[in-house]
């Protein structure tokens, strides 16, 4: 069998998948509906041209509504972690106006690292209230896509890479900006997990991978928050586009999971016009290519009916009653302070520091006035902009360096050294257009530059009682559009923090990155460790109030770091960047028995168009465990300035049937000196089970205060209906019933208490 014909199966698969009916009903019924008797009232008031004309692009972040029937615009605010800059009508090139400044809150990981989903609201409040301000109406926001690879050019804008706590907090976000007045549009559905070819790849999953690793924070945030909004992604899923995908869009997101609303494409993420509109889409952005004159010409060739063109209308004006639209004279309103915005974008990120190590030399002890080095270039760096995609006009952003000054004063001496020359977005290196000569010569000029600021650094460094390295990424390295190619610290930062640590021993490393890196040369040499984020308007003021111990950490890794980037799975693999190169999933979609198989994979292995998700369910630190593949610092771990001790386990029962809640308790207590808060994670393990499973999974967390010296008793409900398992031949989910392990502690490495019971 040749790799044409196997392709030529797969395709058929997808089609096969993506017209068979699902027999999943959903429970759910959105509060969207209670529209509809209005709305069966202005379609009959509509031209077939009004209709069509609210099915795409008016201008870039407009769609259109009717003026004479007194439907508004749907106007849209780009950026799920703050509100966008106005743009030109039908560009992207800014406005210049002065009154179009937002809170910069902090980006995804940054949230998700704060396990908080009491945060995830309020951050959903804030970023409502200010786009609600701007005159939006609908937040492109959350984006809730797995963080599948390490180099993922959005890691620092998707939440997690586990489901469960994507989901938990996708939900919150959803229900804090609904709660306060504008619409949350989920994004991007679904399986867009790279930004490399991201317009051109075509995602090949198993449909139990799809169901419970990819999907359930869409589901969540659709029947738990009651999403108004769904933007499609940009790549394929078994063969077809998502914006029209008929198994995404319109069986699972509608059919199954009870959506009301309305899906918007991403933007120039169109590619038909029939199959889009039948198949669920009903908004083309930001233009009319396909959704316009095209559609309007289909309906008039019998191609579409007007009954679709009335089922796509009703779904948009659902959304529109519901988000009431802001006068035009109170839209634009200058955002000039916002105290609650920048409260809740401080707690975030004070919030979602992660201490990876430390010691002993944190908190900061000031009481000698000590000298501090503080070096690095991201100490000065604002992260609101930078990158490909939406940004932030920040009223203001605390860099590490202000924010240091800000919480110090005269208690030492602070000194600043660049350090290093950073990464700067260049679109056309970025985008293959500039000739390798030029980059030569570029990269000549920046070792040059490298050593100068190296040299300043070290004496500086020299001078000091100790030093604060404040490196790692910037939102020119993290980017959309751009995935990254590996994950060494840019910049010669390696190579500096080495000079570093010949002259002062006294370092504390702190990562302000959105995602993963190889810590494998800056671990060592770090008294202490920290993982801090693009973490918005209040970031400077948050670090240093951790580095000083005003406050203890509390944040826990949303993602594994692993020891090198070759061991995460896609990348061990052979699933990425190139594709696969022995793909289980492809042995079992074609004939296990076939002896062509592994060199046909060769051959799609170089495919950049073709990701094969071969490692299935083994995403982030699933893999780690089941692997038993050591890492450098797990998922969900973080350290604190005190201690904590787990005893007293139990559960209220030890057999649970399939419709109970496992009902845990244990208590936690704090051994050390200062008040803090605990992230305990429960993890399952399955003993005896029939299918094959992940080695554990998280399913419950919470975040517990102590006082110094307090315990408390931690009650935690898991239902068993959220331990089953996707059943690929009923095409529903099944019950896995046997004994399982509950596995609670710190981090996914760190399991204090272990307590089984059974399912029946």
């Amino acid at each position: 069998m040749n790799y044409k014909t196997i392709i030529a199966l797969l395709v058929t698969l997808a089609l096969f998948s993506c017209n068979k009916e699902t027999t999943t009903p959903h429970t759910f019924t959105s509060s969207l509906w209670q529209y509809d008797t209005i709305i069966d009232s202005l379609l009959t008031q509509m031209t077939l041209e009004e209709k069509v004309n609210m099915l795409h692009g008016k201008h870039m972040f407009v769609s259109a509504g009717v003026e004479r029937l007194g439907i508004a615009d749907m106007r849209y605010a780009d950026g799920p972690f703050g509100i966008r800059e106005e743009l030109e009508p039908n560009g992207w090139s800014p406005l210049g106006w002065e009154n179009d400044k937002a809170t910069f809150f902090p980006t995804g990981s940054a949230l998700a690292a704060t396990w908080s989903p009491e945060l995830a609201y309020a951050y959903g409040t804030g970023m409502a209230r200010e786009a609600r301000l701007r005159g939006k109406d609908v937040i492109l926001g959350p984006a809730i896509n797995i963080q599948r690879i390490p180099t993922g050019g959005r890691t620092y804008e998707y939440l997690s890479e586990d489901p469960h706590l994507s989901a938990k907090l996708a939900v919150e976000y959803t229900k804090g900006v609904q709660d306060n007045g504008a619409a949350a549009c989920l994004k991007h559905f679904a399986l867009n997990n790279q930004e490399n070819n991201r317009g051109t790849v075509n995602v090949i999953v198993g449909e139990r991978a799809m169901r419970e690793i990819y999907l359930p924070p869409f589901k969540a945030a659709v029947q738990e928050a009651d999403a108004f909004s769904v933007m499609s992604a940009y790549n394929k899923v078994n063969g077809w586009w998502c914006a029209e995908n008929d198994r995404l869009l319109n069986q699972i997101l509608r059919n199954e999971w009870g959506f009301g609303g309305f899906v918007v494409s991403d933007w120039n993420g169109t590619h038909s016009t029939v199959a889009s509109v039948k198949h669920g889409l009903n908004v083309e952005m930001p233009d009319s290519k396909f959704l316009g004159a095209a559609l309007l010409d289909s309906v008039k060739a019998g191609a579409v009916s007007e009954e679709i063109i009335d089922k796509r209308v009703r779904e948009i004006l659902r959304v529109r009653m519901a988000i009431k639209p802001i006068p035009a004279e109170k839209a634009n309103q200058v955002i000039t302070s916002q105290a609650e915005s920048q409260q809740i974008a401080y707690d975030v990120a004070s919030k979602s520091i992660v201490l990876l190590k430390n010691e002993g030399i944190l908190p900061i002890d000031l009481s000698n006035k000590p000298t501090i080095a503080v070096i690095g270039e991201n100490a000065v760096r604002e992260m609101g902009n930078g990158g490909i995609g939406a940004g932030v006009k920040t009223l203001y952003e605390i860099t590490p360096l202000e924010g240091l000054k800000n919480r110090i004063g005269s208690r030492a001496q602070i000194i600043y050294a660049q350090g290093y020359v950073p990464v700067e977005l260049d679109y056309a290196r970025i985008f293959g257009n500039k000739p390798q000569e030029e980059i030569d010569r570029e990269e000549k000029i920046k070792a040059i530059q490298n050593k100068k600021l190296n040299k300043e650094a070290i004496e500086v460094a020299a001078k000091a009682d100790l030093v604060l390295f404040i490196g790692g990424n910037n939102r020119a390295v993290e980017t959309e559009a751009n995935d990254r190619e590996h994950i060494f610290l840019p910049s010669g930062q390696d190579d500096l923090i080495k000079q570093l640590s010949v002259v002062n021993e006294n370092i504390i490393t702190v990562l302000v990155s959105g995602a993963p890196n190889d810590l494998n040369v800056v671990q060592p040499l770090s008294k202490a460790l920290l993982q801090s984020w693009f973490n918005g308007t209040e970031g400077g003021n948050a670090l240093a109030d951790i580095l000083l111990g005003n406050i203890s950490p509390s944040g826990r890794l949303p993602f594994t770091l692993p020891v090198k980037l070759e061991d995460s799975p896609a990348y061990a693999l052979g699933n990425y960047p190139q594709g696969v190169k022995s793909s289980d999933i492809f042995v079992d979609l074609v004939d296990k028995k076939e002896t062509e198989t592994t060199a046909n994979a060769d051959e799609a292995g170089n495919d950049p168009n073709t990701a094969y998700y071969s490692e299935e369910l083994l995403v982030g630190y699933r893999w780690f465990d089941t692997k038993n593949k050591p890492v450098m610092y797990a998922f969900g771990h973080g350290l604190s300035y005190t201690s904590f001790a787990y005893s007293d386990c139990f559960t209220t029962k030890e057999k649970y049937d399939r419709n109970a809640n496992i009902a845990l308790s244990f208590k936690l207590s704090n051994t050390g000196s200062v008040v803090a808060e605990e992230v305990v994670q429960v993890y399952v393990h399955r003993i005896n089970p029939e299918k094959e499973w992940p080695f554990k999974e998280l399913k419950a967390f919470t975040r517990v205060e102590l006082d110094s010296g307090e315990s408390k008793t931690v009650d935690l409900q898991i239902p068993v209906q959220n331990l089953r398992y996707w059943n690929e031949e009923t095409q529903s989910w099944a019950d896995d019933l046997c004994e399982i392990e509950l596995h609670i502690g710190a981090s996914s490495a760190d399991i204090r208490l272990k307590h089984k019971v059974l399912l029946q």
